[in-house]
């Protein structure tokens, strides 16, 4: 039997008891086959004596189910974790911050309350998943669709309060950014609504974010300070036409000023996602040139820039593609096209041409060809699949993300693609970052160079050099200014620390606040580097183990 941490097991059988009894006992999960299907199947952690595995999961209907769970979880010190869909791959998954922690899983909280196509907007339970909204608003035809990430499954709760991101418009793709209005279970199980919600009969709760009074909703996201029960978003009115370029670049360097025009045309919203990319790296289930794999390494063990800007160049492959996607009536589209070649005509060797073109809405066939089906709002599980399970590529045991958030920059995504090829070199290690290697554009006025690292289910020895090398890549980008937004519970402590601005001013008041509105501790502790006193002694303890862990090796090897 796995316990939470601090709880005896004659108070765990009491709290089990209310829990049952709070919920229903089938919707109280402590059966060890239950419980499996809680372990994050990408663990870096992975049959670790550590590896958080719950020691309860619990799945609530509705806020007052919540409430009560919280309030039974304060008598007994027993910790929580929420989750919403728990489909975040490669960030934890469904798994909790630590082992033991109890699960409270919000699936069956799945009620869509509203949408408005009028005023674009609507408000869902954390349980609702890109999926169920988009057949919402098919089914009732209406004229607006939610920003979306890959893939499909996810929550768009869960994915806005972590921080995700999607496909459209900029002001769209900020998840946490478009949402609007949220109800907040929090730690001593009170209901709390912020911004409009606050006004008992509010009219206003998804389409207004401030109210009156501080803006309080950003404490709930990335953090341990409540569980969100309802969330506002604002929704992107469908568009009657949808256009999609492709531009081609030969050269390397070229891809400074196309940052540049691009940055200009999505600030003015004139084109929406734009999706960089290069046709140096081959396609999925393809293996890269030999010729081209070995300049990788050429110079002393670091790649020869010249020598793969030449096999470019001699082979006639862009160095860079970069697919722009417009929106508007079919007038505007065709007048924004013209615009934006003309603009191009500064970047010698430049091609663009027109890939894809629809009138809105589209037929069931139409949506089938779409090429980038989560710009139209169209959620599906493609990319999950090619990452992951593609019938080339035999399925890896899991990935975790690196997330860094770089400058919307040309100059600086190179200097980044150095700064890491050379890490890796130094580590020993070969590097899955290249001379091409392209950046994540869902990030609205920034870049993401975002990289997995693979895990290994049976190769221990593996995992602790894999979290050796996240936690330099760390580093890393902290001494270039560039930040992890984003990370698996495994590595929160080592984000949150590089954010140590005035000896970690962030993290000492996200502290007190945590010790003032949850003093038991109760509510996800260590999510986002979060502790307070409660827990204060578990910070850094994944890092001290592998130091341990990391010595005995070296030991081994002498």
């Amino acid at each position: 039997m796995i316990l939470p941490i601090n709880v005896s097991e004659a108070d765990f059988k009491k709290a089990l008891a209310k829990f049952e009894k709070a919920l229903g006992k089938a919707w109280v999960f402590s059966k060890e086959d239950d419980l499996a299907l809680y372990r994050d199947a990408y663990s870096p952690q992975w049959d670790d004596e550590d590896e958080p595995i719950p020691s309860l999961a619990l799945a609530p209907k509705s806020t007052e189910e919540v409430q009560a769970i919280v309030k039974i979880a304060n008598e007994f010190k027993i910790p929580l974790f929420p989750i919403s869909t728990g489909k975040n791959l490669g960030y934890g998954s469904c798994a909790p911050q630590r082992r033991g922690d109890v699960v409270v899983d919000l699936k069956r909280m799945n009620k869509i309350i509203e949408v408005d196509d009028k005023r674009n907007f609507c408000i869902v339970e954390p349980g609702v998943s890109y999926f169920d909204l988009y057949e919402y608003v098919e089914k009732n035809n209406l004229n607006v669709f939610l920003d979306i990430p890959d893939p499909g499954w996810g929550s768009p709760v869960g994915n806005a309060l972590d921080h995700g991101w999607g496909y459209s418009y900029g002001i769209y793709r900020d998840h946490f950014g478009s949402h609007c209005g949220m109800e907040v279970v929090l730690a001593n199980g009170e209901v709390m609504r912020t911004a409009m919600g606050a006004l008992p009969g509010a009219k206003t709760f998804a389409e207004n974010k401030y109210g009156y009074g501080p803006y309080v909703d950003g404490l709930f996201s990335q953090s341990n300070f409540g569980i969100v029960t309802k969330m506002g978003f604002w929704m992107m009115p469908k568009p009657e036409y949808y256009l999609l370029l492709s531009l081609t670049m030969p050269n390397r360097d070229d891809l400074i000023p196309a940052v540049e025009i691009l940055n200009y045309l999505e600030d003015s919203f004139i084109v929406g996602w734009p999706l960089y990319r290069s046709p140096l790296n081959p396609p999925h289930g393809k293996k890269m040139d030999p010729e081209l794999e070995g300049y990788l390494t050429s110079k002393g063990g670091l790649p020869d820039l010249a020598k793969i800007q030449n096999y470019a160049l001699k082979k006639k492959i862009p160095y860079w593609q970069i697919d722009i996607p417009i929106y508007g009536c079919k007038e505007t589209c065709y007048a924004n096209m013209n615009y934006i070649k003309e603009r191009f005509k500064v970047v010698s060797g430049a091609k663009i041409e027109k890939v894809q073109e629809f009138a809105l809405p589209l037929s069931l066939e139409q949506k089938k060809q779409i090429k980038h089906k989560v710009s139209l709002g169209i959620p599906n599980m493609e990319i999950f699949w090619l990452s992951t399970r593609g019938e080339s590529r035999a399925p890896s045991d899991g990935h975790v993300w690196f997330s860094p958030i770089i400058p919307r920059d040309g100059r600086e995504l190179l200097k980044c693609q150095d700064a890491y090829i050379k890490m890796f070199h130094d580590l020993g290690m070969k590097s899955p970052i290249t001379p091409f290697a392209h950046p994540r554009s869902w990030m609205y006025r920034a870049f993401c160079f975002m990289l997995g690292f693979e895990n290994s289910r049976t190769d221990k020895t593996h995992n602790l050099k894999m979290r050796q090398a996240y936690r330099t890549m760390v580093k890393v980008a902290a001494d270039n200014g560039w930040g992890d937004y984003r990370a698996a519970p495994t590595f929160q402590d080592d984000v949150m620390g590089a954010y140590s601005f005035n000896n970690h001013v962030l993290r000492r008041f996200s502290e007190q606040l945590k010790d003032c509105i949850d003093p038991n501790g109760i509510l996800a502790p260590g999510r986002g580097g979060i502790w307070g006193k409660a827990h204060a002694n578990e910070r850094f303890a994944n890092n001290k183990r592998d130091e341990k862990a990391l010595k005995a090796l070296k030991g081994e090897k002498k």
